[in-house]
């Protein structure tokens, strides 16, 4: 994989990114990525501690930590990016954005694959944690703030913890809609603007009739 190709990829996805100097000077993400490239080659290698010490520094500088044995596929977007961890026996598809706060840790002291497995094109939002040795199928979407700690089939939604599928792939949003993406209750999932919509009536109603009532009062 290119540079040039991760810093289009970035551009696409970002409609911030002004110019390609802007993503490479300003972009932690890209920084994170590209020095965890460094960290893995020695990882392999078995140079463990200066592994470690490159993904520590990377940590430091970016906000982001990338355990150096995780393996990351090609144009890994991880927009903002503080926060962000992932872990030793994690991988990660091409493809994938991850927003702040991210976690994609393990689950108890287990030795061996202990980290989840992202597909390709998989979008995670802000602050949801994906835990375990579980598999997030491709074009997966998980919504801000979901707790995913069982595998997801190939193109579905999950929200809520513990996360529950809300959307199959047939019904896929095409991008992930944080605003449309909520809480589900035994399936049915909860459209943000309706219920909004729907409690600012029930004020606008609840206005009325108080003033309604205080001029009952005066009267």
């Amino acid at each position: 994989m290119s540079l040039r190709d991760h810093i289009q990829a970035i551009k696409r996805e970002d409609p911030a990114a002004k110019s390609s100097l802007e993503v490479i000077l300003c972009y932690p993400g890209l920084h994170a990525v590209l020095i965890h490239r460094m960290a893995h080659s020695l990882y392999r290698r078995r140079w463990f501690v200066l592994a470690r010490c490159i993904s520590q520094t990377a940590r430091f500088l970016t906000g982001i930590e990338i355990h150096p044995g995780a393996k990351i596929g090609k144009r890994l977007f991880i927009d903002h990016g503080l926060g962000v961890v992932i872990g030793e026996t994690a991988e990660i598809g091409d493809d994938v954005l991850l927003y702040q706060g991210v976690t994609l840790g393990g689950t108890g002291n287990v030795r061996g694959k202990r980290h989840p497995t992202i597909g390709n094109r998989v979008v995670v939002g802000t602050g949801a944690s994906v835990l375990g040795n579980i598999r997030l199928g491709d074009d997966v979407k998980v919504g801000a703030g979901s707790v995913v700690v069982h595998s997801v089939p190939d193109g579905a939604t999950v929200v809520g913890i513990p996360a529950k599928v809300v959307r199959t792939r047939g019904e896929a949003l095409g991008a992930l809609e944080h605003g449309r993406v909520a809480a589900c209750a035994e399936g049915e999932v909860i459209d943000l603007e309706q219920v909004g919509d729907r409690i600012r009536e029930l004020e606008a109603l609840i206005r009325l009739l108080l003033e309604d009532r205080v001029g009952q009062s005066r009267g």
